[in-house]
C-alpha cells in the first residue's frame, strides 16, 4: 500500500524563531497519523537541524531539504550536497521544483544526477514535474510531463524508483489566479501512473506515491485527496500557517 504524504515546503520564508513556533504549533495541533500517513517538513537549509530536533521523537513526522547539488562535493561555493543533508538528519529532498527549473534553469539531465546522489545517500527524492500555461493551452501537457519523467527517472531500476515520491505541479495554476480542478489533477496523476506502469509494470506503479503540488488549501484538499491517484500534497503557502496545514493533513 503506497504511503499518503503531506509535505510542507516553506520555500524562502520565516526566521528561525518563526519556523520553530510554526513547528511547535503544528505538533500541538493533535494530528493523528495512522500507519501509512506521513507529514514531511521542508524548511530552509539553516533550519534543518533545529526542525529535526523538534520532530525527532514524533512518529510520522519527517524532515526534507528543499534542494541539493548535482555533484558529490568540491569547489561549489554556496551549494549543499546530498551527503551533507543526510548528515544532519534529512529524510527527503525536494528535486526539480518548478521554481528551481524556472529561476535556476535546472535541466532534466541535471536532475537525474541529483536523483542518483540523493538515493546513494539514503535520501528519498520528492521529484517535481509539471507543465507551464503555454503547454497546457496547447494541450501537450502529457507529452511534456512524460519527457520529464523519462529523462530524469527512467535510468533507475524498479527498486530505486520505489524510493522516489513524485509531485505533480500544474505550474499554470500556482499564483496565477487560475485553478486546477480535482478532475484535472486526477487525470494527470492517472497519466503519470500509467506511464510508470508502461515502463516498470503495474505493481511498481501502484506502489509510487504521487502528490499534488498545485496550491492545495484547506478548502479543496479533501476533494483533491479523494481522487484515487492523488496520494497527498506538496504544500507551499498554506504550510506557513499551522492551522491551515493541520487542516490539510486532516483532510485525509
Amino acid at each position: 500500500m503506497r504511503k499518503k504524504i503531506v509535505a510542507a515546503n516553506w520555500k524562502m520564508n520565516l526566521t528561525l524563531e518563526q519556523g520553530e513556533q510554526l513547528v511547535n504549533d503544528l505538533l500541538g495541533a493533535g494530528l493523528q497519523l495512522p500507519e501509512g500517513r506521513e507529514v514531511v517538513i521542508a524548511p530552509p537549509f539553516p533550519y534543518l537541524l533545529k526542525v529535526k530536533q523538534l520532530i525527532s521523537n514524533k512518529p510520522g513526522f519527517f524532515l526534507a531539504a528543499q534542494n541539493c547539488y548535482s555533484e558529490k562535493s568540491g569547489a561549489y561555493t554556496g551549494e549543499v550536497s546530498a551527503e551533507m543533508l543526510r548528515s544532519v538528519g534529512a529524510d527527503f529532498v525536494i528535486l526539480g521544483h518548478s521554481e528551481r527549473r524556472e529561476y535556476f534553469s535546472e535541466s532534466n539531465a541535471q536532475l537525474a544526477k541529483k536523483i542518483d546522489l540523493a538515493l546513494a545517500n539514503g535520501l528519498k527524492p520528492i521529484f517535481c514535474c509539471g507543465e507551464p500555461l503555454e503547454v497546457r493551452k496547447a494541450e501537450t501537457q502529457n507529452a511534456y510531463v512524460a519527457k520529464q519523467l523519462a529523462e530524469s527517472l527512467y535510468h533507475l531500476d524498479a527498486a530505486a524508483l520505489k524510493q522516489v515520491v513524485i509531485a505533480y505541479e500544474p505550474i499554470w495554476a500556482i499564483g496565477t489566479g487560475l485553478t486546477a480542478s480535482a478532475q484535472q489533477a486526477q487525470d494527470m496523476h492517472a497519466f503519470i501512473r500509467a506511464e510508470l506502469a508502461a515502463k516498470y509494470g503495474d505493481a511498481v506503479a501502484q506502489d509510487i506515491t504521487i502528490l499534488y503540488g498545485g496550491s492545495a488549501k484547506p478548502g479543496n484538499a479533501k476533494e483533491l485527496f479523494a481522487c484515487p491517484d492523488v496520494d497527498g500534497g506538496l504544500i507551499g503557502g498554506a504550510s506557513l500557517v499551522a492551522a491551515d496545514f493541520a487542516a490539510i493533513v486532516q483532510s485525509f
